[in-house]
């Protein structure tokens, strides 16, 4: 984790964070509005039949529409990674997805896809973590995605 901090650091990205007990779905999530200001993402980890992975975030309020996403990206049937292709892929754990994650995949197969509502906002991630909460801005994300060579695909 300290890698991440880092990273931000050294691109001079400024976020807010705050600590909180584990949170596993949207839901449960709702209570850290009130603690950071931000909108609240969900983040997944999707892959195909010939295991390419992108990692999706989208404003919470929406359902993933995985048919249309394979549709966008001309990827075949997508389905949601398991456990252990999580922790292959980025480091982490379930319930912790983030695009943030994206620094401990050294191999670029992830190809990060963020819904286009979500240009211009104060976004509500996990970094690496679902114990704590980070308000990073839309751009500042971008410069992160581009400097950890991952370019978001937007959607």
């Amino acid at each position: 984790m300290q890698t991440l901090y880092h990273t931000l650091a050294a691109l001079h990205i400024d976020t807010d964070e705050v600590e909180h007990d584990p949170v596993t779905t949207v839901e449960a999530a709702q209570f850290v509005k009130t603690l950071i200001d931000g909108v609240g993402v969900k983040n997944l980890l999707l892959r195909n039949s010939r295991d390419d992975y992108y990692l999706a975030m989208l404003d919470e309020s929406k359902r993933a529409d995985l048919k249309e996403l394979a549709r966008i990206l001309r990827s075949g049937r997508l389905s949601f990674a398991n456990a252990e292709q999580l922790h292959d892929t980025l480091g982490l754990e379930p319930d912790s997805v983030t695009p943030l994650a994206v620094i401990n995949d050294a191999d670029h197969a992830v190809t990060v896809l963020i819904d286009r509502t979500l240009i211009g906002k104060r976004l509500l991630v996990h970094p690496l973590t679902n114990t704590k909460t980070m308000a990073i801005n839309y751009d500042d994300l971008i410069r992160f995605l581009d400097a950890t060579n991952h370019p978001p695909t937007l959607f």
